[in-house]
This record gives C-alpha cells, sequence and structure tokens, in this order.
C-alpha cells in the first residue's frame, strides 16, 4: 500500500468526519461511528475511526460512502476543504 512519505495527512476527509461527528446532536463516538459503518460491512473499530479522523489512515472510497451515509451527508461534504 501507498505510503505518504511527506509527513501530510494520508486522506482530506478526516478533520470534516471528525467535525460532522461531533456536530450531531446528541454527539455520535468514535465508536458509535465504528458500530455503525460494521452495520453497512465496514470492518473498523474505535481505534481506526480516531486514526482516520487525525489522518493517519488512508480511506477508501466505499469506506467514504459508508461514513457520509452513517453521518447523513454527501460525500462532497466529507471532501470539501474548509477555507480559513
Amino acid at each position: 500500500m501507498f505510503k505518504n512519505k511527506n509527513g501530510d495527512s494520508n486522506n482530506i476527509s478526516g478533520t470534516n468526519i471528525a467535525r460532522i461527528r461531533k456536530g450531531i446532536k446528541p454527539t455520535l463516538s468514535q465508536r458509535a461511528l465504528a458500530d455503525s459503518l460494521q452495520l453497512y460491512g465496514i470492518d473498523v473499530d474505535k481505534n481506526a475511526v480516531q486514526r482516520i479522523e487525525c489522518g493517519k489512515r488512508f480511506v477508501t472510497d466505499i469506506e467514504l460512502m459508508a461514513i457520509a451515509r452513517v453521518l447523513k451527508v454527501s460525500v462532497m461534504d466529507l471532501l470539501d476543504e474548509e477555507v480559513e
């Protein structure tokens, strides 16, 4: 598997996933997100969710679609880079 050697994040969706997950009321925990993803056939645990959110883990397109469904947002919402 390709490894990002320049030290940058391994995904661009992690910060959006964390922001959207924390914005859900009541707040959705990383464990609850992982459990919900398993219902879609995505084999991830709480630690994988944490690594995705901090950019240490790559995210497949299938995982991204399932995350969007669980969070009830579009895939583009997860991929959009916020301008600060």
